[in-house]
């Protein structure tokens, strides 16, 4: 198993080893995976970490990502899908979750009843602001160790490994990156 230490400098060296042996490059792109596995539940803790320095219990970190990611928009719930706002398998249990607590509201299309529209509530609206204070914070933080240029070449990175695993799984219906 590789420390974590190993882990980064095997993500840092990917563009640099374009045409590695199958065994090295094995170990690069399954180092890479575990990367992003370790940085998505890193981010979730920090999230976490704000929900409980703000005395939020009644919903947890995913629910709040997807009240950040409606922010002030007026969205379908299949919305929250194709643009990539939510990714779980279990989004109607978190939007009836964050309706319940107050956050969301949903209402019911006039011009198509099988289809609902959600918005933030007052509270959402508190949290939602509260939020992207956190992270106001975090890109002021983060633009101290490094700059728009490294984010730019790893999001560039991650929408390629994205677009290839979208290609070989021949997955159909979803947006791509």
């Amino acid at each position: 198993m590789r420390s974590s230490n190993q882990a980064v400098q095997t993500s840092k060296s990917i563009g640099a080893k374009r045409n590695a042996p199958p065994e090295e490059m094995k170990d690069l792109y399954l180092g890479t995976v575990r990367l992003l596995e370790r940085l998505h539940r890193q981010f979730l803790e920090l999230v976490e970490v704000e929900l409980d320095r703000l005395k939020v219990e009644d919903i947890n970190n995913v629910q709040s990502l997807i009240l950040f990611h409606i922010g002030r928009d007026n969205l379908t719930v299949g919305e929250l899908l194709t643009r990539g706002y939510y990714l779980g398998s279990n989004v109607s249990y978190n939007v009836r979750k964050l309706v319940e607590t107050n956050y969301l509201v949903q209402e019911r299309s006039v011009h198509d009843r099988r289809s609902s529209r959600v918005f933030l509530s007052d509270k959402g609206l508190k949290l939602y602001d509260r939020l992207n204070e956190m992270f106001d914070g975090q890109v002021q933080a983060f633009n101290e160790v490094a700059s728009a240029k490294d984010l730019d070449a790893a999001t560039e990175t991650f929408k390629r490994l994205g677009g290839f695993w979208h290609t070989i799984g021949g997955i159909t219906g979803r947006a791509g990156f």
